[in-house]
């Protein structure tokens, strides 16, 4: 009896048909897709000075808060004016007394032409003065140009901010001497961050999509730091003019007000160049995207819930979407989870019926317009085997 029923019971399994398995299904898609391209960032001000000393001297005062906010012309630092207002005071007097010379000579000379008009002197007496008056005039100008020069020592001997923006360490302090012209040890330095830049570099491959797009202001969004979901708004500023034939890339910067002070020179940042919308494109969750060595397929969802591996030509990523080039048309399903478990003709269950109504059902699906959360990237490639072979990707 026992072996009777085990021998029933291995016929009835063995009546049972393959089982379902179960699958996430997203729809394909045709709708706009923006043109981006994600790179690393560095941030730099966009003016930058190092205060040096024009005059030497004993810093008898500094005049602001390190690491303070200064403005155009404010003073910073007062060095030792009285060795210059002693050496402008005898400029003045040198000057005044060669101001009274040259009007002597003046009238002397002027004295030489009227007696010289009555032959009363000799011609060479005449030169004589007259070259005693030319002579005078000219040191007359000598020594205003040396009152100037004493003047502009003593205004150098208040250290003033060539530019606006935010100050950095201070090199030296009350009763430090200083070294006029000294370069190589700047009194401080100044960064100017609003606006601010932030420079950064791009494959040679994308050169002519950005060629392209420079009659219009192409927006960039930089992120401040690696899980920072909020995105700074800014242009693309400059584009260099020659390609690093080292490395093959472009260097870029875009300026963004950065009002709130949330760039910072020097630090790391993510950066993503807008150029165009793609509008029409064929788009499907990146997820229902997976690699063979024939290249890039996916599972697609008959009405009977067979499903069909396709090879695609995935042209490129945008955030956690993948646009196919070819191989899917709008309106078809795929499947987004569960490909593992699949093989063609296999029948399956779908876990998220209502999903294959729109692509944006996939889960994990990102939103936005590059203001958002960082869900995917934007980097140009080039696919080197499979069926994609040759077409342009962008990551």
């Amino acid at each position: 009896m026992i072996a009777a029923l085990a021998l029933t019971g291995c016929g009835a399994g063995g009546a049972r048909g393959p089982q379902r398995v179960p699958i996430a299904v997203a729809a394909v898609e045709s709708r706009s897709v923006p043109y981006e391209i994600e790179a690393t960032g560095t941030v730099e001000p966009l003016q930058s000075a190092s205060i040096t000393a024009q005059a030497a001297g004993l810093v008898t005062r500094v005049m602001f808060r390190e690491g303070s906010e200064v403005a155009a012309g404010q003073a910073l630092f007062q060095i030792d004016p009285r060795p210059y207002e002693a050496a402008q005071a005898e400029a003045a007097g040198v000057l005044a007394r060669s101001r009274a010379q040259s009007e002597t000579a003046r009238l002397d000379a002027q004295h030489a032409e009227a007696l010289a008009a009555q032959q009363l002197i000799s011609p060479d007496e005449l030169q004589t003065k007259r070259a005693n008056a030319a002579a005078m005039a000219a040191t007359v100008s000598a020594d205003s140009a040396a009152l100037l020069s004493a003047r502009l020592d003593l205004d150098h001997a208040t250290v003033r901010a060539p530019i606006g923006g935010r100050t950095g360490s201070l090199a030296v302090h009350e009763g430090d001497l200083v070294r006029a012209n000294d370069v190589t040890t700047p009194l401080t330095t100044i960064n100017r961050l609003r606006p601010i830049r932030v420079r950064f570099t791009v494959s040679q491959a994308d050169l002519p999509e950005i060629r392209r797009s420079r009659g219009r202001p192409a927006r960039v969004d930089i992120a401040p730091s690696e899980g920072d979901s909020v995105w700074i708004t800014g242009t693309l500023a400059f584009v260099d003019n020659a390609v690093d034939p080292a490395s093959g890339t472009l260097m870029l910067k875009a300026e963004a007000p950065n009002r709130d002070g949330a760039l910072w020179p020097g630090e790391f940042v993510r950066v993503r160049l807008r150029l165009f919308e793609q509008a029409g494109a064929t788009v499907v969750p990146a997820a229902a995207v997976t690699s063979s060595q024939k290249g890039p397929y996916c599972y697609v969802v008959s009405p009977d819930t067979t499903v069909e591996m396709r090879q695609v030509t995935v042209q490129r990523t945008w955030r956690d979407l993948a646009v196919i080039a070819s191989g899917l048309k709008a309106g078809e399903t795929v499947v987004t989870d569960g490909q593992l478990r699949l093989s063609p003709g296999a029948r399956a269950v779908i876990r998220n019926p209502g999903a294959g109504n729109t692509a944006g059902g996939a889960p994990g699906q990102g939103g936005g317009d590059g203001g958002g959360a960082d869900t995917g990237t934007k980097r140009a490639a080039r696919s080197g085997t499979g069926p994609g072979a040759g077409t342009e990707s962008v990551k």
